[in-house]
């Protein structure tokens, strides 16, 4: 593996993994980080770097009758939360007969004494049809807690092995508390599973979460398409989720095909040219459909301040939009209907989809062999078709966004028609 991906492992390894019928992973197996390269006549360029690649080994670090595993839950709610707590249960259990698992509440705080957050203790019953339900059984909070706290907790309880399921501040977060507890020379494994709807953590083609959100925003933009049909001069306006990366709004702009026009946070626009657009649009078809993301146009609406998380926090451009078009338009003179709509928490509390459920499993199991491994201070991603381990350093140094020159944003532009 090349250093800047170089996996942090407990040893020695010496407890053979009790897996049956099992393809083991060789410690040596690895993916490529870009699998593209240009051709030329002397061979193949030296590859960017390589990344370990996930799976089952042979050899364990924790002896699996004697662990203590532990999940938390951080962040905003997505789908595929509990899919993720019943995943890594189920497999903790049947597969590696782990029978302590305890499931922590509300967060980070759940990891620090004070707050009073008793642990739940999670078995295959427990579990067995939370993947029905959106939401997280084990509750959620947003912010950073003290490191120090949270390694006492973990040594009082005995905790071997942590998983931490969220996003970009849950896994720096992580990344903090594993590296405290190496320099101390503690053996608690902390592995993530990323959660973040806007598909926004940097070398994982896909997180949890995303597909559910495209494939729910569907409903609201046919909603959207109808109501500016059903009237004249009629504008659809949706607004879903991206801070700072455009997946979510160009995907579902793609899978519906009835967008005019879609905003993003990595392409500035100018007030001036969506209104031409705008009239242009009304003027030769009398409708339009608009789905921006939440984090498009920030300089037309700048937030202030920061949430617990540490994220800006973002002006409101969908209610910024809706009285900007309505006001310019009745300054034209010509009368529009405009309709917003704005599904975000409809898509965050639901369950996911079959395929994401699906998803989800494969992300926590390949967190439970890393884990069990003595693997830590690292995420588990998709990448080039494979499933890897990534370093919480490198996963957190950047958030992933859409390319403008990329293929996915010219879909974009050749579906819509959009300027």
């Amino acid at each position: 593996m090349s250093d800047a991906f170089k996996i942090t492992a407990f040893g020695p390894q010496k407890y053979i993994s009790r897996l049956e019928n099992m393809h083991f992973v060789d410690n040596n197996a690895g993916v490529l980080v870009d699998a593209s390269a240009p051709i030329n006549r002397r061979g193949n360029m030296p590859p960017s770097g390589v990344m370990e690649k996930a799976g089952p080994r042979k050899n364990l670090f924790f002896q699996p009758g004697h662990t203590h595993a532990a999940i938390v839950t951080c962040g905003g709610l997505c789908p595929g939360l509990n899919d993720v707590i019943r995943a890594l249960t189920t497999v903790l259990w049947y597969r590696y007969g782990v029978n302590k698992i305890s499931g922590l509440k509300y967060g980070y705080e759940g990891l620090v004494e004070s707050y009073n957050h008793n642990p739940v203790r999670l078995t295959p019953d427990v579990v067995a049809d939370i993947h029905k339900d959106g939401g997280t059984i084990l509750g959620t909070s947003r912010g950073p807690q003290d490191v120090n706290k949270i390694i006492y907790f973990l040594t009082k309880h005995k905790i071997d092995v942590l998983f931490t399921i969220g996003g970009d501040g849950t896994q720096r977060g992580a990344l903090a508390l594993a590296s405290e507890i190496i320099r101390r020379g503690l053996k608690i494994s902390v592995v993530g599973v990323p959660k973040t709807i806007d598909n926004d953590i940097m070398f994982t083609e896909r997180t949890f979460g995303y597909e559910t959100a495209v494939a729910m925003s569907q409903a609201p933009i046919l909603s959207a398409h109808m109501e500016s049909k059903g009237v004249r001069n009629g504008i659809g306006l949706v607004k879903l989720m991206g801070r700072e990366s455009g997946f979510v709004a160009a995907s579902a702009t793609l899978a519906s095909s009835d967008v005019n026009m879609v905003l993003v946070p990595e392409v500035p626009f100018t007030l001036t040219k969506l209104m031409s657009f705008l009239e242009m649009r009304i003027k030769t078809k009398s409708h339009a459909v608009i789905v921006v993301a939440e984090g498009a146009g920030q300089d037309h609406v700048p937030g202030s301040g920061a949430d617990a998380s540490g994220n800006k926090q973002l002006g409101d451009i969908g209610l910024f939009l809706k009285k900007t078009i309505v006001d310019h338009f009745n300054n034209l003179k010509i009368p529009v209907n405009v309709k917003y709509i704005d599904p975000s928490y409809t898509i965050r509390s639901a369950p996911a989809t079959p395929d994401d459920s699906a998803f989800c499993f494969q992300l926590a199991s390949n967190a439970v062999h890393a884990a069990m491994s003595g693997r830590t201070a690292m995420i588990v991603g998709l990448l080039n078709g494979h499933f890897v381990h990534i370093p919480m350093e490198q996963a957190t140094r950047d958030r992933k966004r859409l390319d403008p020159k990329g293929l996915l944003w010219q879909s974009v532009l050749d579906n819509t028609g959009q300027p």
